[in-house]
């Protein structure tokens, strides 16, 4: 329990848990009386290089002292060398910068729409996938696939028409009864849906159809993104190419910021006026993204999260596979869900009062987003927690 007392005068929009962090090291968040908790959710898959990065924070240190924000009205050289790296790392043409995953999002379907009024259709439609979540704006909470984040916010957005995830067939149903169709949009695996990875095949088959059709293939890796499952972007454990793919969360190792990087067709669809943002791709956050991807590319972070994703789900199986309440265990690199055959959410806690950091999301998953940077011995001591958790339910 917390020795402060929260205030009211916080929106109350989380149900937050009464713990306080005050600092962190590495894999480890500290609260206010000292104790030490080992931290198996990343911020959401936002601290991938953990917590009080040395190299991110002398970046931010010595960037704050320099310059933060100019505006998008003059060249920002972080930006253009950040929109450089992301190119090359990706195969993509170009990069549009922002402030978070659901900016990101919304500016790709905002490339998709146009794209199509481009095309001369006067309802451009965007094919999304029940589960998927995409953000909280008014268009990306509409893209999203749950009811528990749209509910009270009617009326949503027209132009989106829904499939199940993994389904080639109900995206080939849709192609032949909808010609406004202009985009298909999904996760490459879904995060918030339960850490559902789909058919190898999958991809490759959106492609296809897409190629077909001339729609755009856009991939949502916001939480998949900047080597969380063993590859730089997802879609790169693929031979297939994205037209526009958007990334957040682990970018900026705790700053704030959002890209959505566009290619072929897709990166000619905006002109001067079409988008902008004040905030988005200021010095400040592009020097700190900047900083994350080089560790991410010099500790072979994406090669470690598949080694370390492989051993971790080995052990789960090993130790789990035999009990009646564990349905699956799946995942790729260091993102992970163990679903049980009943809601869970009570674990959050239980596995607080062990000094392990989890979540439960889909009501009965069990998801695991750890520090790209975790030890062998940390890796073990969340396989060993989560487990005796489950044992004991």
């Amino acid at each position: 329990m917390s020795k402060s007392t929260p205030t009211t005068a916080v929106m109350n929009t989380y149900g937050r848990m009464d713990v306080v962090f005050e600092k962190g090291e590495g894999a480890w968040l500290i609260d206010e009386d000292g104790n030490r908790y080992l931290d198996a959710l990343a911020g959401i898959a936002v601290c991938g290089l953990g917590h009080a990065n040395p190299a991110v924070a002398a970046t931010i240190a010595a960037q704050a002292s320099t310059l933060l924000h100019t505006s998008n009205l003059y060249r920002i050289s972080s930006q253009e060398k950040l929109a450089d790296k992301l190119v090359a790392i990706s195969g993509m043409d170009n990069v549009f910068v922002a402030n978070s995953g659901a900016e990101a999002n919304e500016c790709a379907i905002k490339i998709s729409r146009l794209y199509g009024r481009q095309k001369g259709l006067d309802a451009p439609t965007i094919i999304v996938t029940d589960a998927a979540f995409h953000g909280r704006t008014m268009a990306t909470l509409t893209a999203s696939g749950s009811r528990k984040v749209q509910a009270g916010f009617e009326p949503l957005l027209n132009g989106f028409v829904r499939a199940p995830f993994g389904d080639i067939e109900a995206i080939r149903k849709i192609a032949k009864n909808n010609h406004n169709i202009v985009a298909v949009m999904v996760e490459p695996i879904q995060g918030e849906g339960g850490i559902h990875v789909p058919d190898q095949n999958y991809l490759h088959e959106l492609r296809q159809i897409c190629d077909a059709k001339d729609w755009l293939l856009v991939l949502d890796e916001v939480q998949t993104g900047n080597a969380r499952t063993g590859k730089y972007f997802a879609y790169q454990h693929t031979d297939i190419m994205p037209d526009l793919v958007t990334t957040a969360k682990g970018l900026g190792n705790g700053i704030p910021i959002g890209v959505c990087l566009a290619r072929g067709k897709a990166a000619k669809v905006f002109k001067p006026g079409n988008h902008g943002s004040t905030f988005g791709g200021n010095p400040f956050a592009c020097s700190v993204a900047l900083s994350v991807i080089e560790q991410i590319e010099t500790l072979h972070l994406a090669e470690r999260a598949a080694e370390l994703g492989e051993r971790m789900l080995g052990q789960f199986r090993a130790r789990l596979s035999g009990l009646n309440c564990v349905k699956d265990i799946r995942g790729q690199g260091l993102m992970m869900g163990i679903e049980l055959d009943a809601p869970c959410a009570e674990l959050t806690a239980k596995a607080l009062e062990k000094r392990l950091l989890i979540n439960v999301t889909h009501e009965s998953v069990i998801r695991l987003l750890p520090p790209l940077t975790i030890t062998d011995a940390e890796a073990d001591q969340i396989v060993d927690i989560v487990c005796s958790l489950i044992e004991s339910t």
